[in-house]
């Protein structure tokens, strides 16, 4: 018998596990940002803009059409209406008066944060059970499946732009 061999039907059904898992734990929250974004009274493509606002600080509204796959033309009305609602501020450049930093006003972001409370005291009592090296390769985990991600979404931007008529 081949080394290893023993173990592939098991190590198939354990992949095929984990799978499953990352595809339902994909679409859960999905429907947990719907649900989110509906009670605060956001669209889906609002919340994700202001959590890259609330991880990453000042960015440009080009950075934020990126981020969220958006058309700058969309990516404008958003911010628009975010400005209206006092959740963000955007104000020119004075490098190059072209472009517009858009900051998330610290006033709102506890607003942001309270819907997301209680699952992040769960998680932190879940992740409480794990080793520091259980964490590390949970970590290095999304770390890989963010790059695959990255990757796979400038793959599409790309076949995307290829495959439009001209």
């Amino acid at each position: 018998m081949i080394a290893g061999m023993s173990h592939e039907p098991a190590r198939t059904a354990a992949t095929a596990d984990l799978m499953r898992a990352g595809r339902e734990t994909s679409r859960l929250s999905m429907v947990f940002r719907y649900a989110i974004a509906e009670q605060l009274g956001l669209t889906v493509s609002d919340l994700e803009c202001l959590d890259y606002l609330a991880d990453s600080g000042p960015v440009t509204a080009g950075q934020i059409a990126e981020r969220t796959n958006l058309t700058t033309g969309a990516v404008t009305s958003m911010l628009r209406r975010l400005q209206q609602a006092g959740y963000v501020s955007a104000e020119r450049d004075p490098a190059d008066r072209r472009r517009v930093i858009v900051t998330l006003r610290p006033e709102r972001t506890a607003d942001l944060e309270r819907p997301y409370e209680r699952f992040a005291e769960q998680t932190r009592q879940l992740i409480e059970g794990y080793t520091v090296e259980e964490i590390g390769l949970l970590v290095r985990h999304y770390d890989h499946i963010q790059a695959m991600y990255h990757a796979e979404l400038d793959r599409l931007r790309d076949s995307d732009t290829t495959q439009r008529p001209v």
